[in-house]
């Protein structure tokens, strides 16, 4: 059997968790975030549940921040951005969005 195409797992079969999946998003202007902090903003999406995967992106070049989002009470996720990078970073106004995959 040939590498699996996007949508399939190992045995051909389609996965359905995908076609399930919800969203949302948020315009998000962080303040400038100094080195070793981090700053939250969390985003409403209906349906969401602890144990739930979530991915998420913003609509700037994030400069070497970390961002990162979860679950962490029904229908509200939690984005949080990290700098480590050594020197103060404001990335101005952009968009949050996040996708959520229901648990298996």
């Amino acid at each position: 059997m040939g590498i699996p195409l996007y949508g399939q797992n190992k045995d051909g079969n389609s996965i359905e968790k995908f076609s399930d999946a919800l969203s949302g998003s948020i315009t998000w202007d962080a303040a400038s975030i100094a080195d070793g902090n981090e700053e939250a903003k969390e985003v409403t999406v209906i349906g969401a549940e602890l144990g739930d995967f979530v991915l998420s992106s913003l609509s700037a070049d994030i400069s070497d921040l970390v961002l990162d989002a979860q679950v962490t009470a029904a229908d509200k996720i939690t984005a949080i951005l990290a700098n480590n990078t050594g020197s103060a970073i404001d990335l101005g106004s952009c968009t949050l969005n996040v996708l959520v995959v229901k648990a298996v």
